[in-house]
């Protein structure tokens, strides 16, 4: 039988200058340098930086879950 686990979500913001898939990639890319065991990630928000009257940004906010640990 498996153990209980308990996950922890955070919650961070990627940016792309191409799409809002690319900015989601790039936050999980970035989390996955620090936050070990990602299991899911979900993009809760998607808005653009607007400047000039032109989209300048993607941003993709993303709720990351991972595997807590409170031994470590």
């Amino acid at each position: 039988m498996a153990a209980d686990s308990v996950y922890r979500i955070t919650e961070i913001v990627g940016t792309s200058k191409k799409s809002w898939e690319d900015a989601a990639a790039n936050a999980v890319k970035a989390a996955s340098k620090t936050l070990r065991d990602l299991r899911v990630a979900e993009v809760v928000k998607l808005d653009m930086a607007v400047k000039d009257g032109k989209v300048s940004a993607y941003r993709a906010r993303v709720a990351l879950s991972f595997k807590y640990d409170p031994k470590k």
